[in-house]
């Protein structure tokens, strides 16, 4: 028969470590609701001046128009990566977000008032001026003249995504990219093609990593706001090349050069761009389990979508719908 001490030292030991684990996770639930308040406390019409607060490294997502209603894929990209990786905090940076969530009430505004009630998630207003402080990207955006740009949006958030990483760290999506299971922190890009490595979902763990900084420092050597991708995929891929050495990016797809993994492309990219009107038709389970057993994501290509218009339709049984109930059922419940 054991000693009753015995019991008694076992019951203590269990209390105590179950005592220190609550004890940390209220901790942390504590220092992600502070820095939302921080975020949050902003006068009514203001914009938030001075250095922001140093952010832990999470996911990033970026909308760099002034709306703050945005399309529903947005919100399902944002709410499907806060399930997934609910470890991890969700910052999406938002230009038109003035940082004070009173401004924006139901049923007046949807997008903010549901994110915000997400409990990883934390709205943050985009300041380009301070941003871009203090690197290569600076004087390219005191001087760029956003009117004579052809692809301006999306310029300027090729722009910001890799300034986001390079001064916070963490994992960059792109808002219309259905998140599917949990990802890991780590250092990394993936392939959307064999030839071509995207700028749509990277990672770089470590603030301040070089391979950005070279980068921001391509962005403004090479620039040329007339062609697609020019400091997008193209960008990354050239400054990959550099950075493994390498004349062809497929040798490396699936593996690691200098500190950096190439992901393959069904990590994100399992329906290829001419494609992407697959997700909005009917699949078959199996199907679907096949074509995405590799994913950690999808990418929806909703730029290709800009002209037809494509909608998530209740009972179609389209893939897009399957994906909305499965990953993100708040968006599908509230506004779909």
């Amino acid at each position: 028969m054991i000693p009753i001490h015995h019991i008694f030292i076992v019951v203590f030991i269990i209390g105590a470590s179950v005592l220190l684990y609550v004890s940390w996770q209220l901790k942390a639930q504590e220092s992600v609701q502070t820095n939302m308040e921080r975020m949050s406390q902003v006068e009514d019409g203001a914009t938030m001046e001075g250095p922001r607060p140093l952010l832990n490294p999470g996911i990033i997502f970026l909308e760099t128009s002034d709306h703050v209603e945005l399309h529903s894929l947005v919100m399902c990209s944002v709410e499907s990566t806060a399930r997934q990786n609910p470890d991890k905090t969700i910052y999406f940076f938002m230009k038109g977000f003035s940082g004070n969530l009173s401004q924006y009430p139901e049923p007046k505004y949807r997008l903010i008032p549901l994110l915000s009630s997400v409990k990883n998630v934390v709205l943050l207003p985009l300041n380009p001026t301070e941003l871009f402080e203090d690197t290569p990207l600076k004087f390219w955006y005191q001087k760029v003249i956003p009117k004579n740009e052809k692809f301006w949006l999306h310029v300027f958030a090729d722009g910001c995504r890799i300034a986001l990483l390079w001064k916070y760290g963490g994992i960059y999506l792109d808002s219309d990219i259905i998140s599917m299971q949990s990802m890991p922190f780590g250092n990394f890009t993936c392939a959307q093609l064999s030839d071509s490595i995207s700028n749509g979902a990277m990672g770089f763990y470590h603030r301040r990593h070089p391979f950005l900084w070279n980068c921001m420092k391509d962005f403004v050597a090479n620039y040329n706001g007339y062609i697609w991708g020019q400091q997008g995929p193209k960008l990354i891929t050239r400054v990959l090349k550099r950075w493994c050495q390498m004349d062809k990016v497929s040798a490396f797809i699936g593996k690691e050069c200098n500190g950096i993994s190439i992901w393959i492309i069904d990590r994100f990219y399992a329906i290829p761009c001419p494609a992407w009107e697959k997700y909005f038709v009917p699949w078959k389970k199996k199907d679907v389990e096949r074509r995405f057993s590799a994913s950690y994501g999808a990418h929806v290509w909703n730029f290709m979508n800009s002209g037809k218009k494509k909608k998530v339709i209740v009972g179609s049984g389209s893939l897009i719908e399957h994906f909305f109930q499965l990953y993100c059922p708040t968006t599908y419940r509230n506004v779909i």
